[in-house]
């Protein structure tokens, strides 16, 4: 039977392989383009906000002309 320090090393071993594991997905170069999207996208954002503020900004500026 295992004693306590034998099942904690353990479960620190799996712990650690589980690291090295996700470490190596994520800088394997399967998943490089799809990360450079994410990456990007906060900018694509931006970009959508911006337009859609101008674009909110011209309406509300066309609207006030005509009230004056």
């Amino acid at each position: 039977m295992m004693d306590y320090g034998t099942l904690r090393g353990l479960v620190a071993l799996l712990i650690f392989a589980l690291f090295i594991i996700i470490v190596m997905w994520s800088y394997s170069k399967k998943r490089s383009a799809a990360f450079q999207d994410i990456a990007n996208s906060i900018f694509e954002e931006d970009e959508l906000n911006k337009q859609t503020k101008q674009s909110h900004l011209g309406i509300n500026n066309k609207q006030e002309t005509n009230n004056v």
